[in-house]
């Protein structure tokens, strides 16, 4: 992709200026304590908001580092005038599991209305931030670094629908949960959009949700919207979660922990097969298996030496989703090398030796694992024979292509 008219709208001129911009390492003197988007926006008094009429997009993990949420910090707050909420999968307070929202409802703690986007978008999603009465959307959910994880969908959506209905934007960022180091995995081709994938960004992107708002505002989006980021400070590309100091909210009900966002960039392929994703056990993402495997798959996977992981032969029993109720064989990841650890290399190679050992493998039928790849590449190679390392190497090309692109809207060191 060039740098476009979009582009240099999103770099350039009015209030997209100051996303440009790297934040600074700290200003609060403590070395690499991150501040985050919100932390920053507070601290200046809400200035970018004042006089607005402001509706924010956000779900639990919208915290402040004293795990207070920044909902019931703005409506206590006489400095800013929040007017409405915009709640997105999952829901405003996270009641609803996967493929289910909150709907349309006063919320019990601030009297404040909460409206749905989930599965809204376009001219509809315009709708609702026109009924809401808001002049401001403002955006703040922790992110898990990968592309079929959906907020980052709603994100896209909610901006398209601000500039449709002439609204500002704001921005709060957040770590990535998982690095900011490097883009990995193939390219979503345009053809397989869908909502767990808008638009050809990488499987594990490696950008902040700022960083990403200001990549589709300057190359997706046909009309860009008036754009305003709030920059963490303290955050380095290297930084895990853990290196944070910030407090843990699960974004979703199965990303309980930061191991989880660790591995689900990857191991959320197995979304796309008739094995178990570990949906259902205490650690969702990191046990797979099904009904008939055994400790070949594990032995299998590890003859491969990947770098940073090793796979535990592991048998448990998912409480819900595939094989309720029964005793499933598989394995269970130990990333013992973060840095090393690719997830997406890691997810096709766990494909491929899936199918290796175990005849029982098949695809969903619906052939989901097109729009968690982004294109019939890694399905098609796989049932071709191909191995893991063959996979990765088909789409070398297009994520060369799109780290180029990404380079341009990075704000961190």
């Amino acid at each position: 992709m060039t740098l476009s008219r979009r582009s240099l709208l999103a770099t350039t001129g009015t209030a997209a200026v100051g996303a440009a911009v790297p934040a600074p390492a700290s200003d609060d003197g403590a070395g690499h304590r991150v501040r985050t988007g919100f932390e920053r926006l507070a601290a200046d008094g809400y200035a970018p908001l004042s006089g607005r009429k402001v509706g924010i997009v956000t779900n639990p993990t919208g915290i402040t580092r004293d795990v207070r949420h920044i909902v019931d910090v703005m409506h206590g707050d006489d400095r800013v005038r929040l007017t409405a909420v915009f709640g997105p999968e999952h829901g405003f307070r996270g009641t609803a599991q996967a493929g289910g929202s909150e709907g349309r409802y006063d919320d019990p703690a601030t009297g404040l209305p909460v409206y749905d986007t989930y599965l809204k978008s376009g001219q509809a999603l315009a709708d609702v931030f026109t009924a809401s009465g808001v002049d401001t959307v403002v955006f703040d959910i922790q992110d898990a670094g990968a592309r079929f994880y959906t907020y980052i969908w709603t994100l896209y959506d909610c901006m398209e629908a601000a500039a449709l209905a002439g609204k500002r934007f704001v921005v709060l960022d957040r770590p990535n949960p998982v690095t900011g180091r490097a883009a990995l995995g193939p390219v979503l081709h345009q053809e397989f959009a869908t909502f767990v994938g808008r638009r050809p960004i990488a499987q594990a992107h490696g950008m902040t949700v700022a960083e990403l708002a200001r990549l589709f505002n300057g190359e997706f989006l046909e009309k860009p919207v008036p754009l305003e980021t709030v920059t963490m400070t303290g955050w380095r590309r290297a930084m895990f979660f853990d290196d944070c100091g910030l407090p843990w909210v699960p974004p979703s009900p199965n990303m309980p922990t930061p191991d989880t966002a660790l591995v689900y960039s990857g191991t959320g392929l197995f979304e796309g097969t008739n094995l178990s994703e570990g949906r259902g056990t205490t650690r969702p993402f990191e046990l797979l298996g099904a009904e008939g495997i055994d400790g070949r798959w594990a032995a299998e996977a590890n003859r491969a030496g990947l770098p940073g992981v090793r796979f535990r032969e592991a048998y448990f029993a998912p409480t819900f989703s595939k094989f309720q109720g029964k005793a499933v064989g598989g394995v269970q990841l130990h990333v013992h090398d973060p840095a090393a650890f690719d997830p997406a290399l890691t997810g096709v190679t766990l494909l491929v030796s899936a199918r290796r050992v175990w005849d029982g493998f098949a695809w969903r039928p619906d052939n989901w694992i097109d729009k968690l790849t982004g294109s019939e590449q890694v399905r098609t190679m796989i049932d071709a024979g191909a191995g893991a390392e063959e996979v990765a190497a088909a789409w070398h090309g297009e994520l060369a292509a799109f780290r180029r692109t990404r380079a341009k809207y990075l704000m961190y060191r």
